[in-house]
């Protein structure tokens, strides 16, 4: 299968050299010629534009920063669809977005599948990623190996859309706890707690979280650097909000969340790296959230193994 992606920023960018990494053959496109000119240089082929790499390749993956840039580019795209075509959506987005798009390639023969990652830039980076798959199940059989390929662990959501769906429930929760997170360190800091014991105490308890054990050693080393920004956050807790919204579902604790994240836009600029949300909190009390021997970054220390379908409870 020829595959073609679109998107190499900090996620695609990652999720496409597992493919490349593997031996797929694949042509790659990007606004930045240079990171074009790297995979290049890497064995990949310049896709040339959009319509080009659907064109010629048999699946093309989109890995795009919002909604808005996924309809610019299958609107490019959408000419050159036709049976066999398959769209793969890996960007987050809306859900009513990739339904609307993906009818549009469906109606002119093609598959479509909304298929986000979760788990972080460095489970991406070493082919470790979670992948949700929103689709027929004729499809996911299809593309099940290239997901493998790029992720280890593979869910086969539903129809198309109920990825999309689940990706912001994950991350309006991987935020809430990053808030939690910052509160709880600044607490204990300001009670006269080590923070290298308190890292300990909430790693080996119940207040233990994914995000916890990740992001709170970047906060603490003082880099903050997990490759995601404030103003991503903003979007995908936006996103969230209005799946809840359309299910008519009265949010209490999204709201805040919303209203922290744009106070943190206001004060260090829409690019700040997203746990410096807990600038916020330094700046109020005057504390440094800092400990020492802790990385300047996450790394995934697990071994890159095939992926595999993962099964619900009960099926």
């Amino acid at each position: 299968m020829k595959i073609g992606f679109i998107g190499l920023g900090n996620v695609g960018g990652k999720l496409s050299g597992s493919l490349l990494r593997n031996g797929m053959d694949l042509s790659v496109h990007d606004l930045d010629p240079d990171l074009v000119a790297a995979f290049v240089a890497r064995g990949a082929t310049a896709g040339g534009s959009a319509a080009q790499l659907m064109r010629d390749c048999d699946a093309v993956i989109t890995c795009l920063p919002s909604p808005a840039a996924s309809a610019a580019v299958m609107q490019e795209m959408l000419p050159e669809v036709g049976p066999g075509k398959i769209w793969m959506e890996m960007s987050t987005t809306d859900e009513a977005e990739v339904r609307r798009l993906g009818a549009e390639v469906i109606a002119a023969g093609g598959a479509a599948v909304d298929c986000p990652v979760s788990g972080g830039c460095h489970r991406a980076d070493t082919g470790n990623i979670a992948i949700f798959a929103g689709c027929d199940r004729a499809t996911f059989e299809r593309i099940l190996p290239l997901l493998t390929t790029m992720g280890r662990r593979i869910l086969h959501t539903g129809d198309l859309g109920s990825a999309s769906v689940l990706k912001v429930v994950t991350n309006y929760l991987a935020t809430a706890h990053l808030v939690a997170s910052a509160e709880a360190l600044v607490t204990a800091k300001a009670a006269g707690m080590d923070l290298n014991v308190a890292y300990e105490a909430i790693r080996v308890s119940s207040g233990n979280s994914f995000s916890h054990e990740t992001e709170s050693q970047v906060i603490l080393n003082g880099s903050r650097d997990i490759s995601f920004t404030m103003d991503l956050v903003a979007k995908d807790i936006g996103l969230f909000q209005e799946v809840a919204d359309r299910a008519g579902v009265p949010l209490e604790l999204n709201p805040k969340m919303i209203e922290i994240f744009q106070d943190g836009i206001s004060r260090y600029g829409p690019r700040e790296l997203s746990p410096n949300i807990i600038k916020r909190l330094e700046d109020a009390t005057g504390l440094d959230i800092t400990a020492p021997g802790f990385p300047p970054e996450m790394l995934d220390d697990e071994p890159e193994e095939a992926g595999y379908e993962v099964i619900p409870k009960g099926r």
